[in-house]
């Protein structure tokens, strides 16, 4: 068990004035069997004129919060304090039909992981197929040596970047460039589990890491639905299933439904007046501290 406080500012700086639109926060990390929030902290300048808790399809808490007034800045300092408590991640027996991949679902099963069993970019790439074939022969077809082995293999094969903006790349891409940043890794890793039936969503949150380290960023890992075990996480950046270092917020089937932060902005004066187009320069800090109470 490990309580750790984690401080994550995220700071939006604009050419111009703008008005901001509806926005949605991603950044309460979630309570469930073995990760309990102890306290959540929101501040947010300009002062939202509203705002909305909201529990998605995915069951994540997200906030909505609108404004009235022009700004040149969205500043976001969130705190909260987290006890995790999956010290083993591999504490589950499976179905008795779930020890050889694929699964035969029973069918109401089947329809309510259809969404998660849905490929990346709306077609199975032919890469994600290929390496899941390999890696279930070599593993006779037990899903938990396929998860294993897919986590060591991605681990192993493929350097970390980091790529601060911009949406994951595709799992052909990924794999061929033997390289990719934690969402690239995890959408890679997701392809590759659904190409053999197993359905996986996207997650973001935090590693904790070295303790001697100074600065962390957000993270991102999949989750696979084990039946009998539920979700269960796994980390192809850091070639670990997911334990009490980890600190999700969000997960869902769609990796963009898990950005930290979601909304639009419209310029408060017109092109035809400015001669300018919006552009903001976004700057963010995560730290995290073990803690032995609060």
């Amino acid at each position: 068990m490990a309580t750790y406080r984690i401080e994550h500012h995220t700071e939006y700086r604009f050419n111009q004035p703008v008005y901001l639109r509806p926005h949605r926060l991603r950044l309460r990390p979630r309570s469930n069997g073995w990760q309990n929030l102890l306290t959540y902290n929101l501040t947010i300048d300009p002062l939202p004129a509203g705002l909305a808790e909201i529990t998605t399809l995915d069951g994540n808490g997200e906030q909505k919060v609108w404004f009235t007034d022009p700004t040149e800045k969205l500043a976001i300092a969130v705190e909260s304090f987290v006890q995790t408590t999956m010290e083993n991640p591999f504490n589950f027996l499976l179905e008795p039909w779930a020890l050889k991949l694929p699964f035969d679902y029973p069918q109401s099963l089947a329809q309510q992981l259809r969404g998660y069993l849905v490929p990346y970019e709306g077609r199975l790439d032919p890469v994600a197929v290929e390496l899941a074939q390999d890696i279930a022969h070599d593993c006779q077809r037990q899903p938990i040596a396929f998860l294993q082995n897919l986590t060591q293999k991605l681990y192993e094969h493929c350097t970390y970047t980091v790529r601060a903006i911009g949406e994951p790349w595709e799992a052909g891409v990924t794999w061929r460039s033997r390289e990719g940043s934690c969402r690239d890794l995890t959408v890679l890793f997701m392809e590759v589990c659904r190409a053999m039936g197993l359905a996986a969503r996207f997650v973001s949150g935090y590693e904790v890491g070295d303790p001697e380290i100074s600065q962390w960023e957000l993270h991102a890992w999949a989750e696979v639905y084990l039946p009998g075990a539920g979700w269960r996480g796994y980390d192809p950046t850091h070639g670990l299933a997911v334990g009490d270092r980890h600190i999700a917020l969000v997960a869902s089937a769609i990796p963009a439904y898990c950005s930290p932060v979601g909304g639009e902005v419209a310029p408060v004066k017109t092109f035809l007046e400015t001669g300018l187009t919006v552009q903001s320069e976004l700057e963010t800090e995560v730290k995290i501290t073990a803690v032995n109470d609060i």
